[in-house]
C-alpha cells in the first residue's frame, strides 16, 4: 500500500486558510468526509478533538498532524492542507503551522495502513520534502511529490535495516508509543535514531504503536546498551532495564528534543543497580527450562480464564433461575437445564467452558511458536477432550475418559515445539516461497503430528485419571465418610479445574446418581449427598480465601491482583474454583497448600455436621436446598464450614506469602501476622 492510495485530490486542499486551531481542524474533518470513510463525520470530529485535549499535535517546524482511530471509520484516509499563512496550533515550538495532514484510522485488527502513515509522518521531518508540498501549484504535483519521496523513504528505509543488522550490538536504545500508535511513535523513532547518529552513536528503537511492537528489544541489546530513552505517552514496561541508565520523557520530546534526551541519559542514575533486568522473553535458549515452562503456561492460562469466568458465571446464573423456578429440591442432574431461560444459560455457559482446553492448548504453543502454534495447539486441545481417541481404545476398545486439563497443557507444548521443528526442517524453503509455511506447511504437517502424538498421549494421561477415580471409588465402597469428605474437599483445591480437581467432582456427581437408584437405604442416599456437598464446599474456598487474603493482607498482592481478586467472591460463590488459579500459578508453593486446607477444614466440618446436597452445581445459589444432618438447619452449618474454610485459607495466605514490593498500599495497611 501507499500513501497516494489513502489520499485523493478530493481530500487535497493547498489553499486553507483559518483563523484558529478549532476551525482548522472543523476543516480538515469536511474534507477527510469527502473520502467517503467516514460513516459518522461528527462521532470522528469528537475524537479528533478528544485526542487534541491529550496533547497538541502541532509537532513544531510549521507541522501539524492530528489523527483518530475510531470505530467510524470504515476504511483508513487522509485528508492534507497547505496553510500558506499559517494558523496558530498551540504547536510545541509555538510556531505557526503551515502544513496539516488528517489521519483517519479503523479501529479493527488490520493494521496495515499504519506502516504507510508511519512513513508519512517520518517523511514530514524532511525540511525538503515540506517546502515542495507548501509550494506545490497543483493537487496533482503534490500527489507526485508525495509518490517521488516515498519510493526515496523506502530505499533508506532497506538501507537502514541493512545496517543495523551489520551492528550487532547498540550503544544506545529507545522505547517510543503515543495513545493512538499511529504518527508520533515513528516520528519519535526517526528523531532518535538520526540525533544519534549525528552525536556517534548506533541506536534500536521499539516502537509501541497500533500495528504492536515493532522492533522488539532482546536482552543482548539490552545488556550491551549504555542507556535507555523512554519516549512514551503511554504505560511502558522499564522493569527489564533495571541496573540500566533510564530517561523518561514525552513522545513529543523525542520528535522535538532527541540530542537533549539522548545526553540526558548517558548521564541518567541508574534504575535499580542492585536488580537484574528482567528477561524481555526474545531469548529462550538463555532462560531457565523451569521459567520457559512457565512462561507458556501462564500464556494458555491467561487466555483461558475469560472462558472460565464467563461461562462459570452463566452457568451458575442458569442454577440461580432453576433454584428461583422451584427445581433445585428434584432436578437432580438435570439441575439447571429444567426451565427453559435456565437451559439457554447453561447451554452457552457450556460451551464457553468446553474451549477452555483448546484455547489453553492453543495460547501454550502459541508462546511457544507464535501464530502458527496456534491452530496446531487449539486441535491437541481438543483431542485431550475426546475419549475414545487413543491407542489403549483402538487395542481394546475399553473407553478409559479423556486425558483432560493434563492432556491439554502436554498437547499445547507438543504442538509448540512440533511447529518449532516444522520450521527448522523446511529452512530450506526459498524466500519466495515463505509464504507457504504459515498458510500450507504448518498446517497441514503441524495436524498431522499432533493428531499422532495425542493419539499416543491421551493413553498415559487418561490412566492417572482414571487412578485418582479409582482410589476415590474404594474409599465410597467402603464409607469411609469423614476421611473421604475430607480427601474430596481437598483434591478440589490441588489443580482447581485439573484433573485432580475434575476427579472429585466426577465422583462426587456419581454419587447422586447412586442415589437416585431405586432400592437404596435413606442412610446410604444421605452418605453420597453429602459427598457432593463436600466437593462443592471444597470447590468454593479457593477464590474465597484469596479474596477475603486480599482484603485483610493487601501487602502480600499488587494494587491489580487486589483489584481483579474482588472477582473471586462471584467466582467462589458460584462454585467456579478456577478463579483462584492465576494467584496458584504464580505462587504455588505457597498457595496450594493454602488453599487445600482450607477446603479440607470445609469438607471436615461439612461432613461432620451432615450437610447433603441433590444439585451437582450451583454454590450458593442451591444452598437453601441442603438438607438431612442436622434436620433445617443443615444449611446455616454448611456456610458455617463454608466461612470456616475460607478463614483458615485467608490466615494461612497472610502468614505464608512473602510482602509484595509493588503493592502500592493506601492507608489500609493490612493485619500483620508474626510467623
Amino acid at each position: 500500500m501507499k500513501i497516494t492510495d489513502l489520499i485523493s485530490s478530493k481530500t487535497i486542499d493547498i489553499n486553507a486558510s483559518a483563523l484558529s486551531k478549532e476551525d482548522i481542524l472543523k476543516q480538515a474533518v469536511a474534507l477527510i468526509a469527502k473520502s467517503g470513510n467516514i460513516t459518522d463525520v461528527e462521532e470522528y470530529q469528537k475524537g479528533v478533538f478528544a485526542r487534541e485535549e491529550e496533547s497538541t499535535t502541532g509537532i513544531g517546524e510549521g507541522i501539524a498532524i492530528p489523527h483518530c482511530k475510531s470505530n467510524v471509520v470504515k476504511a483508513p484516509a487522509l485528508a492534507a492542507m497547505v496553510i500558506k499563512d499559517g494558523v496558530d496550533f498551540d504547536s510545541l515550538d509555538g510556531e505557526k503551522v503551515n502544513l496539516l495532514f488528517l489521519i483517519a484510522a479503523p479501529n479493527t485488527k488490520d493494521n496495515v495502513h499504519l506502516e504507510v502513515l508511519s512513513r508519512l509522518s517520518t517523511m514530514l521531518l524532511d525540511d525538503d520534502f515540506k517546502a515542495k508540498l507548501i509550494a506545490a501549484k497543483t493537487k496533482k504535483e503534490f500527489l507526485a511529490i508525495i509518490d517521488a519521496a516515498e519510493v526515496d523513504k523506502k530505499e533508506a528505509e532497506a538501507k537502514e535495516k541493512e545496517e543495523d543488522a551489520k551492528v550487532g550490538t547498540f550503544d544506545l536504545l529507545g522505547v517510543t508509543g503515543c495513545p493512538n500508535g499511529i504518527a508520533h511513535t515513528y516520528m519519535a523513532e526517526d528523531n532518535l535514531k538520526a540525533a544519534a547518529k549525528e552525536l556517534g552513536y548506533t541506536m534500536k528503537v521499539e516502537t509501541q504503536g497500533s500495528a504492536g511492537v515493532g522492533n522488539p528489544l532482546t536482552d543482548d541489546d539490552i545488556a550491551n546498551a549504555k542507556a535507555i530513552v523512554i519516549a512514551a505517552d503511554i504505560n511502558v514496561d522499564t522493569e527489564r532495564f533495571n541496573g540500566k541508565r533510564v530517561l523518561k520523557a514525552t513522545v513529543a520530546q523525542g520528535i522535538s528534543q532527541p540530542k537533549e534526551l539522548i545526553n540526558k541519559a548517558l548521564n541518567a542514575e541508574i534504575q535499580n543497580p542492585d536488580k537484574e533486568a528482567v528477561k524481555s522473553g526474545n531469548n529462550d535458549a538463555k532462560e531457565s527450562v523451569v521459567h520457559q515452562i512457565y512462561k507458556h503456561l501462564m500464556s494458555g492460562v491467561s487466555h483461558m480464564l475469560p472462558f472460565v469466568i464467563g461461562g462459570g458465571i452463566l452457568i451458575a446464573l442458569a442454577f440461580l433461575i432453576d433454584t428461583l423456578a422451584g427445581n433445585a429440591a428434584t432436578a437432580g442432574s438435570a439441575f439447571g437445564t429444567i426451565n427453559p431461560v435456565a437451559n439457554w444459560f447453561k447451554t452457552v455457559g457450556g460451551w464457553g467452558m468446553n474451549l477452555m482446553l483448546p484455547i489453553l492448548a492453543g495460547f501454550i504453543a502459541y508462546s511457544i511458536a507464535g501464530r502458527p502454534g496456534l491452530a496446531v495447539g487449539m486441535l491437541g486441545g481438543f483431542i485431550a477432550t475426546q475419549s475414545t481417541f487413543s491407542i489403549s481404545y483402538s487395542i481394546t476398545g475399553k473407553d478409559l475418559g479423556s486425558s483432560g486439563f493434563l492432556g491439554a497443557i502436554a498437547a499445547g507444548f507438543a504442538a509448540g515445539y512440533i511447529i518449532k521443528g516444522l520450521a527448522y526442517a523446511f529452512k530450506w524453503m526459498p524466500k519466495s516461497a515463505e509464504g507457504l509455511k504459515p498458510m500450507l506447511v504448518y498446517p497441514v504437517l503441524g495436524f498431522l503430528c499432533i493428531g499422532v502424538s495425542m493419539y499416543l498421549l491421551n493413553t498415559p494421561f487418561a490412566y492417572i485419571n482414571m487412578g485418582v477415580s479409582n482410589g476415590l471409588s474404594w474409599l465410597g465402597e467402603h464409607q469411609l465418610t469423614l476421611l473421604l469428605g475430607v480427601l474430596l474437599a481437598g483434591m478440589m483445591a490441588v489443580d482447581m479445574g485439573g484433573p485432580i480437581n475434575k476427579a472429585a467432582y466426577v465422583f462426587g456427581t456419581a454419587m447422586l446418581t447412586e442415589a437416585a437408584k431405586t432400592g437404596v437405604t435413606l442412610e446410604y442416599q444421605q452418605y453420597c449427598w453429602q459427598m457432593m456437598a463436600a466437593v462443592m464446599i471444597g470447590g468454593m474456598v479457593p477464590p474465597l480465601g484469596i479474596a477475603l487474603s486480599a482484603n485483610l493482607f493487601p501487602q502480600k498482592y499488587t494494587k491489580q491482583e487486589r483489584k481483579d481478586a474482588m472477582v473471586n467472591y462471584v467466582m467462589g460463590l458460584s462454585f467456579i474454583t478456577e478463579g483462584a488459579i492465576p494467584y496458584a500459578a504464580k505462587d504455588p508453593i505457597r498457595v496450594i497448600p493454602a488453599c487445600v486446607a482450607g477446603s479440607a477444614v470445609a469438607g471436615f466440618l461439612s461432613t461432620l455436621f451432615g450437610c447433603s446436597l441433590l444439585a451437582p452445581h450451583g454454590g450458593l445459589f442451591v444452598v437453601p436446598t441442603i438438607q438431612y444432618g442436622l434436620g433445617n438447619l443443615a444449611w446455616l452449618w454448611f456456610i458455617v464450614s463454608l466461612i470456616a474454610g475460607t478463614f483458615v485459607t485467608a490466615l494461612l495466605l497472610g502468614l505464608l506469602k512473602k510482602d509484595e514490593p509493588n503493592a502500592e498500599l493506601g492507608n489500609w495497611k493490612g493485619i500483620r501476622l508474626h510467623k
